[in-house]
């Protein structure tokens, strides 16, 4: 691992190791134009991409056009804004009117479906750079389709780059784009944020809009930005949040300057600890980099409190209910009638949905809003809870896609645990790097707020950054070379 350049000292072939906000930094001050920070971005995809597979399809010829027209833009002196000439990508449950949308399935590997999503709308008004479509699980569920690449973490090839949203997460950490888009259902851009080495938004259900992102399950799905830095995140979440007429859930909430929000102390600001279960019950490696995050935010003058946090057993049962029930409605009139072009993870998960009676889906939503109260009633008094990604380091590839899961899988309950609260409640919540484990594989953890306090949550997350160098890591990419 190594700390990226300081800017000044930076040559082209090492823009991609920048932040997006060093990288902005870089182009408002002429020191760059983005058809170059383009260029650069496109070398280092020709130089690892091949074996990292982060993405399914590079849209060269159409990022290049869109980085001559802002360096154009720009010289003219028109300037949009934080992300203008940003090389960005998007995970391929975005819909674009420039390049097929297959949400990970093979079956729709040439879906075109002629229209861009309301987050893709937003991105490029804001000045990105589309650098293409991102690897994905099948239908943003649990496992790959077989004919599907899979993402690799640019840290440790051998370790899991993180569930649906592995794309997003291996593209960001090696450099390939300075943000991506995420999806999160179940913590899907908490684990590639956690696995990579990299910050990542899962802001609150309806905070961004929906509109053109293909569903897993409508009540659980949350779109969301990851990449480098929680200023980072903070840029991308002011550009792509707030109200849709295309999306009736998207919430009317005025949106902050969430960057904006990312400056000034966090003394006096309550974080709540169920130290029994988030710390004691942790592996030691995990354990360590909790205790020295917490460390870190009294040192800033934060109060760590004690609270007493849900845990019940039945989660993830009711969350798979949940799940399984609304991805069998997403694909109506595609399963069970194109079975055969269904992985065994997602096909798994549908037939379990097929088989739910409106008794145990009323049993579910009810459930889910007597938990919903009862951590409700555990936040009440604090500004964020504390959680690790999960309890452990990230499990290497092979042990995550080795078998369907559907909710009963031994490794499920486990990985649910720490992410799951946010999707039932809705909350939004933060990832964080905080360190590495043995393997020299990156640990994350979250910080999880009530409803609409992304600020909140982006300057806890920006004070830590600024006293910590996690975040300024970088994986070595020689092994991917060549």
């Amino acid at each position: 691992m190594n700390a990226h350049s300081k800017v000044a000292d930076l040559s082209t072939r090492d823009i991609p190791d920048l932040s997006l906000m060093e990288t902005s930094a870089l182009i408002a001050s002429g020191q760059a134009t983005p058809l170059e920070v383009t260029q650069a971005v496109l070398s280092r995809i020709d130089e690892v991409e091949d074996k990292i597979t982060a993405y399914i399809t590079v849209t060269r010829d159409r990022a290049l056009e869109q980085a001559e027209i802002a360096t154009k833009e720009r010289a003219a002196g028109l300037d949009r804004g934080p992300l203008h000439g940003i090389p960005f990508a998007l995970k391929d449950l975005c819909e674009t009117d420039f390049a097929p949308t297959s949400a990970g399935l093979d079956l729709l590997r040439d879906n075109e479906t002629r229209r861009n999503a309301t987050v893709t709308k937003r991105l490029e008004q804001a000045g990105c750079i589309t650098m293409g479509k991102l690897g994905m699980t099948e239908g943003a569920y649990s496992g790959h389709n077989d004919k599907m690449s899979v993402p690799k973490n640019p840290w440790n090839p051998k370790c899991w780059a993180g569930s649906s949203s592995s794309g997003s997460g291996a593209s960001v950490a090696a450099g390939l784009c300075f943000g991506a888009t995420g999806s999160d259902t179940g913590g899907s851009i908490r684990f590639p944020s956690g696995s990579c080495g990299i910050t990542g938004m899962k802001g609150t259900w309806g905070r961004v809009s929906r509109h053109g992102v293909f569903a897993l399950a409508d009540s659980l799905d949350h779109v969301g930005p990851m990449a480098r830095s929680a200023e980072d995140c903070a840029a991308i979440l002011t550009a792509i949040a707030g109200p849709d007429a295309n999306d009736p859930t998207a919430l009317l909430a005025e949106v902050p300057d969430y960057l904006a929000a990312c400056t000034g102390p966090i003394r006096g600001l309550r974080i709540g600890l169920d130290r029994a279960t988030v710390i004691d019950a942790a592996a030691p490696e995990t354990a360590q980099v909790l205790n020295e995050a917490i460390a870190v935010f009294e040192s800033l003058g934060a109060e760590i409190v004690p609270i007493s946090f849900p845990w019940p057993t039945e989660a993830v049962d009711q969350w798979t209910v949940l799940c399984a029930i609304e991805v069998a409605l997403a694909h109506q009139g595609r399963f069970p009638e194109q079975r055969d072009g269904y992985a065994p993870h997602l096909t798994e998960l549908l037939d379990y949905g097929l088989t739910l009676s409106a008794k145990d889906v009323g049993a579910a939503m009810q459930w889910r809003l007597v938990y919903n109260g009862s951590v409700a009633r555990a936040m009440h008094g604090v500004d964020m809870v504390l959680f690790p990604i999960t309890g452990a380091p990230m499990p290497e590839l092979d042990n995550v896609y080795g078998a369907p899961t559907a909710g009963k899988g031994e490794n499920l309950g486990d990985m649910l645990k720490f992410t799951a609260p946010a999707d039932f409640t809705g909350f939004p919540s933060l990832t964080l790097p905080g360190g590495f484990d043995s393997r020299g594989a990156p640990i994350g953890f979250q910080l999880m707020g009530p409803a609409l306090t992304e600020a909140t949550l982006f300057k806890a997350g920006a004070a830590f950054q600024r006293v910590t160098d996690w975040h300024t890591l970088r994986p070595d990419l020689a092994p991917f070379k060549g």
